[in-house]
Order: C-alpha cells, then structure tokens, then sequence
C-alpha cells in the first residue's frame, strides 16, 4: 500500500470513528476535553504532551518537553498503544484538526483523560514554552 492510501485509510477511520462517537452522544467522547489555549497551557506541567504533526514539523519546533506521534502514520494506533491509557494527555497539532483526530483516536482506543490542546500557535502566544 503507498504511503498515500495509507493516509486516506488512517483519514477514513477517523472520521467513521468520529462518525460512530458522536452517534454514541459526543464528539469525541467524555475522555476528551477541548479547551482554550490558555487553559491548555496551565495544564501542561500535569499531563504528557503530544504533538501529533509530522516528525519534520516536530523538528521544526514544538512545545517543550512534547512526544512527536504523528496521527497520520499507519504506526500511530501502534505507536500510542503503548502509552498508560489511564494517564492525562494533552495533544496539540498545527491547526487543531489532527489533534480532534488523534483524540478521537485516543478515546476509542481506551484512553481516559486527553486534552485537546488545538493549535500549536494558540498554545505558544498564550505562553507555552517551545523548543
């Protein structure tokens, strides 16, 4: 399979997953807060950080102290499989749209407590620290 249709099959599960968790009453499930940029970035020092862009954006910069799991790479489900599902996340991405993804993901997945933190660039101009 070409790296190509493995991200339309990642982007098509997504969204039928998406699909079937707000038919199951929410959007992306009661383990999934989305909150303002400025609560997000109260809440980094307590919760690992995730940043699901691509690796060659992660190193172009990202939020201090985040993990790269990029949401559109077939390993992604394998990738956070190993992570404590009962431990508190936030995920950030360039726009917010892979984050709602990854979280979605997340959720359906077993995991209990995720932020979507949205935009990177909303998380820095309300102060979270890069590198």
């Amino acid at each position: 399979m070409s790296r190509h249709s493995t991200r339309i099959a990642t982007l098509v599960l997504a969204a039928l997953m998406a699909i079937v968790l707000t038919a199951c009453g929410g959007a992306a499930g009661p383990a999934v807060q989305r909150v303002d940029a400025g609560t997000a970035v109260a809440m980094l020092d307590a919760r690992t950080v995730v940043d699901v862009r691509t690796p060659r954006e992660f190193a172009a910069g990202h939020l201090a102290g985040a993990q790269n799991v990029d949401v559109e790479a077939a390993d992604f489900a394998s990738k956070v499989s190993s992570l404590d599902k009962d431990a508190p996340y936030l995920v950030y991405c360039h726009s917010g749209r892979r984050s709602a993804m990854a979280a979605a993901q997340m959720a359906a997945a077993g995991f209990t407590d995720i932020v979507d933190g949205g935009a990177m660039a909303d998380l820095v101009g309300a102060g979270a620290p890069t590198q």
